[in-house]
Parts: C-alpha cells; structure tokens; sequence
C-alpha cells in the first residue's frame, strides 16, 4: 500500500517540483556552500578514527562523535547494543517524530573494512579536489553529508514537525550472525517510514541506484572412492571426487553463466584424500598424492541475484546438476542465505525521479539508474521489500575497500546541496 501511495504521490505532485529552485532552497544551498570547511574537519575527523568493523571499540567512538553532530540539531539518539555473542558493537539511531512530508529512513554505517591489523591511512588532501582515507567515501563521506544536508535545513528551521530516523549500523562491512539479530531493531523502525535512503558511496555523480543485487552462500562436497592412480576411469573405481566437483563446476558455468544479474563464485576449493575446512577463517587444509585418487572436495562459494525469483531459479538448477553423480562419486550442495536482493520497483523508479529533478533544478544534470550488477549487496536490501528505496546518494571517489580510498571534494557539496533538497521537498 505505501509503494502504491508513493507512486500516486509522486506522479500527481510532479508538477510542484518542475521549477527551479525556491528563496528557502536558495538558503539551504548557500548554507552548505558557507560551511564546507567544517564539514570537512568532521569528515577528517572521523576518518582519523579507526573503525574497523571488528575494532568496538574505535566503531563506537565514531558513533559518539555523529551522535553529538545529531543531538545539536535536537533529536533524540540511541545506542543500539547487541548480544556479546555477536562480536559487534551496536548501531546508532537518531530520529525526530513530526506530521509533516514523508517519514523518512537515512541509511549509513560508521564501520569500514580496515581493521586495526591493516595498515592506518589518515585523512590526507592529496590535491584541491581530492582526498584520501580509510573509509573516506565508504562511507564516512557519506555519513557526513546526511549530517550536512540535515544542519543546513536545521538552521532554517525546516526540520520541525518532520519525521526523519538516521540509522548507521556499526556492522555493514562484516554484519553479525545470525542477521535476525543484528537486523531486527534496523528493519522494525524502517518498517514504520515511507522511504528509505542510503548513502553508500556514489558510483557516479549523475547515477542512483534503484536496485542492488542480494548474496548468498553455497558449499559444495563431493565423495569418491579412493586407491591408486592406476584404477581411475575404470568401472570399480569411478572418477573421484575432485573430477566430479570439476564436472559440477563446469556444468554450473554451461548452463547459468549467461543470465543477467546472476552469478556464482567459487571462492575456495580443497581436494585430497583428507579435508577440512574452515568457514570462519576462511581456511581450507587437504592431504593427497598424485597416486591416490582424491576422496573428497569442499567448494565454497557465493551466489548473487537481482530477485529472489532468479535466486530459487539458479539454486533449483545448481541442485539438478549436482544429483547426475559421475561414475563412483557422490556430490551434495547446500545453500545459506545472506543479503536479499533490493529488487527494482516502480516506486524507487518514481522515487528516482523526484532526485533528477532536484538535480535539474540545481543544474547538476541528469540523474539516472545505475546498473544493478555494478554494486554489492547493502543494508538497504534488508528493508527494500517494506518501502521505496535509493541507494548510492553518498561521496563520489574511487578504490572503495582498497589502500588509497579517495573521496572527490569538489562534487562533495554538490551532493551534499542535492541530497539537502531531496529530504526537504519529501518532508514538505
């Protein structure tokens, strides 16, 4: 019922967003214009601050320093904690309850991929339009520019009576099993909005994403009979394990390889007469000879899926090729679930659209759909199934994840001033 009601919204309140910016937009964008140093400083300033998702403690003290940023601008915030088993530090959430405009849901997360093991890489200007730092557009940039977008419309009072929950999770990076745990106060308070926006980093300056493919999980074992070398092929001794998992493999790439949107990585595999593997360090051991046919392999891999339609489809086909067994071989695959799919709707279509003429108004160009298979899963994809969706509203920069993360200055108020727009036109 809400996606239907955006749609009906967003198509007959079109017309009131074909015009260019109004004298309190003016005033929004010259705010964020007039306090860029300082917007800078807090991005520099967390950046500064290791919060690898395993470092609690350094992921807190992240959170600390937005929660200050967000209680000045009054609203109320909390910690969220979850269960020591879980190994992870909690959430922070800060929200404001009003009447007016859309209730809106503004994603981000305070954690990055660099742990306190890897080397440290400071907030360091490079240049007059770049940046670079662990985590710097993913996604502390981003972080930033909701707190940005959110003081700009503070200072002119716009955020009265509006209904807004920022929620950045301290776990997106490496989220804390089981995901019903660590996801269940994130869903429950998205659940209650009309829309839902996140600020992971930007693809492209003029591109949004509508949609982001889900992942999953699969291990493959295989089983043979095992003896000398001499008896393989023959009718005794069959084609062994590690032949069988090479005729599964290969039979997964004939037949799925070509659907769009859809993909399965085999990321390890050991095979020998004895093996083991590790899920939780993601290590594998195997003892075998080149005379003995193996007698086991473990595959583990990913699967990646625009729907959960293309996902039951891909894992009813992977289980039909695993069952037709080479000769004196066995074989089972089992599959666990991860991220869903953020899907593409019509309502984050129409709700895309709203953003492009933000962006028109603003003369910043066009903004357009990003290609599904370019991203990664997202917290987003958690909730995309209860309210329309964007996502990729964050920092432009490049080498995400990688040693010398950028951040590109001279588009951050830019996006910073669009997104500001964004949540003022859907609260109004």
């Amino acid at each position: 019922m809400k996606k239907i009601y955006l749609f009906l919204f967003l198509l007959f309140g079109a017309s009131s967003y074909a015009q260019k910016i109004s004298p309190v937009e003016k005033k929004i964008v010259e705010h964020i214009k007039s306090n860029v140093k300082q917007t800078e400083q807090l991005l520099e300033q967390v950046v500064n601050i290791n919060s690898g998702t395993l470092n609690l403690e350094g992921v807190k003290q992240v959170g600390q320093v937005f929660r200050k940023e967000f209680e000045a601008m009054g609203f109320t915030t909390e910690w969220i904690p979850l269960p020591d088993s879980l190994n992870r530090a909690g959430h922070l959430v800060a929200y404001r309850k009003g009447k007016k405009g859309k209730k809106l849901f503004l994603i981000g997360h305070l954690d990055t991929v660099f742990e306190r093991s890897m080397p440290f890489t400071p907030f360091t200007r490079l240049n007059d339009t770049t940046a670079t730092g662990q985590g710097v557009n993913d996604m502390k940039g981003g972080d930033v520019m909701i707190i940005a977008a959110l003081q700009a419309l503070h200072a002119q009072k716009l955020l009265d009576d509006t209904s807004i929950t920022i929620y950045f999770t301290g776990d997106e990076e490496s989220s804390g099993k089981p995901t019903s745990v660590s996801r269940k106060d994130f869903i429950d308070r998205a659940k209650q909005s009309d829309i839902a926006l996140a600020y992971e980093n930007a693809m492209s300056f003029n591109i949004a994403a509508t949609a982001r493919r889900g992942a999953s999980g699969w291990e493959l074992v295989t089983s043979g009979k095992t003896g000398h070398s001499s008896g393989i092929f023959s009718q005794n001794m069959g084609y062994g394990a590690i032949y069988e998992a090479a005729r599964i493999l290969d039979e997964f790439r004939e037949a799925l390889s070509q659907e769009k949107y859809l993909t399965f990585n085999p990321g390890v595999i050991s095979g020998g007469t004895e093996v083991n593997y590790d899920p939780a360090s993601a290590k594998g051991e195997a003892v075998g000879k080149t005379n003995i046919v193996a007698q086991k392999v473990i595959v583990s891999g990913d699967l990646r899926f625009i729907s959960e339609a293309q996902k039951e489809n891909a894992r009813t086909h992977m289980r039909d090729i695993v069952s037709k067994h080479l000769n004196g071989t066995n074989a089972e695959i089992k599959f666990s679930d991860g991220i869903p799919a953020m899907e593409p709707t019509q309502a984050n279509t129409d709700l895309l659209k709203v953003l492009n003429q933000v962006s028109l108004d603003l003369n910043m160009g066009e903004v357009k759909a990003g290609d599904p298979g370019s991203r990664g899963a997202g917290d987003i994809s958690y909730i995309a199934q209860y309210v329309p969706c964007l996502d990729g509203l964050g920092a432009s920069g490049k080498g995400a994840h990688a040693p010398g993360e950028t951040i590109n200055l001279k588009e951050f108020p830019a996006l910073t001033q669009r997104t500001a727009l964004l949540i003022y036109r859907l609260t109004q």
